[in-house]
């Protein structure tokens, strides 16, 4: 299996680009191939003045009130890879490096500002402002996979709500972003804000003047001043994968659906859906945040990887959600290899129950087609059906029922039936 460009992709879709009066937000999360990444849901909270929090790798100030978040996130860190809260915020980020040097010691990942932005704030702007902050508090760095070997990175992120999007790349402490309020926008693992500018880290000029980066004359791109002379193989090949992300949106333009989002990102021949030697698509997200405040939000998770052999399952906030204790990772304690010194010295077993359904399925699948075949129509058709309903409630053909708060347990307990 050849090596492909290690990278994530995010994507989103603002009327008139979306098909209804609906705002689609989506996210490949592509990860070392054997990581497994879990859905969890924290509901809102109230934290004593004082209060610290614990992030992957370091403490830092609690708020007082932290918003309900559901997450899909590699099971051995504290922030997360994709995920939305209860206000009807959704952010995913990406891996980039920049001509700042990346921060060899612990900070906070780039993960725990995405969870920490959905955490504390109630608009996609005010969890960009959330971001920053606290870049700027604490940094960013630490090792971002579960291994001994060096890996960390920069981040970008695509914050979204139901009015608007914000592209909000950054380099160590710095940042620019850019407001998106209509069509179709995507990212991928290299700096794609150049000189439509939102907002910016007030010294971000001066930094790249005073590094010789920048002449100081002329128009700023931040995209030509930030990017290496000599970028990382892992940017370049992800130009491949930003082009091919642009040109399924833009053929979709104008009538992109939660549906048409999925397809986007099971694509292969445009490694959006990403299998490669080293990395994979380990989990995936799709969002549709109506407009219409009255109507409810809706994200779908696989909780699996690969989402061309795995199926979406809806999401809602509601006063009763239960637990879906099938998709959470076993929990370690003092004795996890991220909590000891020297980290990850060892391995173990973060596999959950629908993961180890999920790699019977795919056994299946490759030793026995026909099975397997049979297998995922009964379950793309159960997605459909999810869909259909959602569908028809967005659209006031049915009431919304006390049950929705069930429906990610239910889906997730008949898929694992359905393998079993």
């Amino acid at each position: 299996m050849a090596e492909g460009p290690r990278s994530c992709d995010c994507f989103v879709s603002l009327p008139p680009g979306s098909k209804h009066d609906q705002v689609i937000f989506g996210k490949n999360s592509d990860r070392p191939r054997d990581e497994v990444q879990e859905v969890t849901y924290y509901p809102a909270a109230n934290h004593p003045p004082g209060s610290v929090l614990e992030c992957t790798y370091i403490q830092i100030p609690q708020v007082e009130r932290t918003h309900a978040v559901v997450l899909s996130k590699p099971a051995w860190m504290w922030g997360a890879e994709m995920g939305a809260n209860d206000q009807g915020v959704c952010i995913g980020n990406e891996a980039v490096w920049t001509k700042e040097e990346v921060n060899p010691g612990e900070a906070l990942l780039g993960m725990d500002l995405l969870r920490l932005g959905l955490e504390r704030g109630d608009t996609a702007w005010n969890a960009l402002s959330v971001i920053t902050e606290l870049l700027q508090q604490h940094g960013q760095g630490g090792q971002c996979r579960e291994d001994p070997k060096p890996f960390s990175y920069h981040n970008t992120f695509l914050l979204v709500d139901r009015s608007e999007a914000w592209v909000l790349e950054t380099a160590g402490r710095l940042w620019v972003a850019q407001k998106v309020t209509e069509g179709v926008k995507n990212i991928s693992n290299q700096l794609t804000v150049s000189t439509e500018i939102s907002a910016e880290h007030p010294e971000l000029r001066a930094v790249a003047q005073a590094q010789g980066w920048w002449d100081g004359q002329g128009v700023f791109n931040f995209g030509q001043v930030f990017t290496p002379e000599q970028p990382p193989a892992r940017m370049e090949l992800a130009k491949q994968r930003y082009r091919g992300g642009t040109e399924l949106l833009q053929q979709h333009d104008g009538s992109v659906t939660a549906e048409v989002m999925m397809s986007i990102l099971r694509d292969k021949p445009s490694g959006i859906c990403m299998d490669s030697e080293g990395f994979r698509t380990t989990g995936s997200m799709v969002s549709l945040l109506p407009r219409d405040p009255s109507l409810p939000c809706v994200h779908f998770f696989t909780a699996t990887p690969d989402p061309s052999r795995s199926i979406f399952k809806p999401f809602l906030f509601t006063d009763c959600i239960t637990p879906v204790l099938r998709v959470v990772s076993p929990q370690f304690g003092p004795d996890d290899p991220v909590r000891k010194q020297p980290r990850f010295q060892s391995k173990v077993d973060r596999r959950h129950d629908l993961y180890k359904a999920h790699q019977v399925a795919l056994h299946t699948m490759e030793t026995n087609p026909d099975e397997g075949l049979v297998i995922y129509e009964i379950l793309r058709e159960l997605e459909s059906q999810c869909l259909s309903e959602i569908s028809a409630m967005l659209n006031g053909e049915i009431t919304e029922s006390d049950e929705l708060g069930d429906l990610f347990f239910d889906c997730v307990d008949t898929e694992i039936k359905f393998y079993q």
